[in-house]
């Protein structure tokens, strides 16, 4: 009965992650169209969800001495860096592709792990990464020599890329006996990755008198305020918090599964919000990247199965939530 309940409750919250940090983009989205550079955006996210966090990160300080390359790198790369490749990508193509586009991050990290690595991944995972890439060139239209603005593409290309570092970062920072409390890595994170972000983007020469006024979400002027205030507070410190607490209630690979909804999220959210619609190709390349990281993600390692003798109780791994 209990752990029904948790496996429940585990569910509802990686649910309502997904939907959180898929309407980061469409909240996004207007912010930049109204006159604020994308990396003015990526910094009010990170440094606003930093400030809510800071009595999180002042708790685990205790980290800086014991993790300092873990949070560097998480800050760095898995912060910065996927927030920053996706803000600047939804600034030239619209935001369903950029997600989806990004969403070849679990493909990118099976190669990680067989080339890299050099460890073995299964058939399955294999097919997973096929049906990814073969989607996503259907999302971009391969055919009449790419659809939308190649830099843009390439930018959401740069934020999968970081966001195998996230995943490597938090299994690497997982291991062991004294592995550290990920809400920790999350707090230090986005504090390490607001500085990071201070010195590149620059915020005193930013236009603030946009968040003054107001900003077109579709055919609506919202305030500038608000939407700032989704992304911050829902999209960034809700989606982060609400993901790990579902991951310490569901299996990795149950939560990794629900996360791929979020591409579905953010994907809806800007064809009614923003009139951002996709053609019947591109929704069909969609539905095949998102099979493709379903199969990748829950695909078991190669050469596990019941036969396999184990000499001890394995160690629980549990990965932070996926970024956008």
């Amino acid at each position: 009965m209990h752990v029904s309940q948790g496996r429940n409750a585990g569910l509802g919250l990686a649910l309502g992650s997904a939907f959180a940090f898929g309407g980061s983009g469409v909240a996004a989205k207007p912010l930049i169209e109204a006159g604020l550079d994308p990396l003015h955006v990526v910094w009010l996210r990170v440094a606003g969800a930093a400030l809510v966090m800071l009595p999180v990160a002042w708790r685990h300080r205790a980290l800086v001495l014991r993790r300092p390359g873990l949070l560097l790198g998480f800050g760095l790369l898995s912060v910065a860096g996927v927030q920053t490749f996706y803000f600047a990508a939804i600034s030239r193509i619209p935001v369903g592709v950029a997600i989806l586009v990004e969403f070849l991050g679990p493909a990118l990290l099976l190669g990680w792990v067989r080339f890299v690595q050099r460890k073995p991944v299964t058939r399955a995972a294999a097919a997973g990464v096929v049906l990814a890439v073969g989607g996503m060139a259907s999302v971009v239209e391969v055919w009449s020599g790419l659809a939308f603005d190649a830099l843009g593409l390439l930018l959401a290309f740069g934020a999968a890329i970081c966001q195998v570092s996230y995943f490597v970062l938090a299994d690497h920072g997982s291991e062991g006996d004294d592995a550290p409390d990920p809400v920790g890595v999350i707090a230090y994170g986005l504090l390490l990755g607001a500085i990071a972000l201070t010195a590149v983007s620059r915020p005193w020469g930013m236009a603030w008198s946009v968040l003054a006024g107001k900003a077109a979400l579709g055919d609506r002027d919202v305030p500038a305020l608000l939407l700032l205030g989704w992304v911050v507070l829902v999209s960034t410190v809700v989606a982060y918090l609400t993901g790990v607490l579902a991951v310490r209630r569901l299996s990795p690979q149950v939560a990794g599964v629900v996360a791929c909804l979020e591409a579905v999220v953010g994907t809806v959210f800007a064809w009614v919000l923003l009139g951002e619609h996709l053609a019947l190709p591109q929704i069909v390349g969609g539905v095949l990247v998102l099979a493709g990281a379903f199969v990748a993600q829950t695909a078991k390692p190669a050469g596990s199965g019941p036969a396999a003798p184990s000499p001890g109780p394995d160690p629980v791994v549990e990965p932070l939530p996926e970024p956008v």
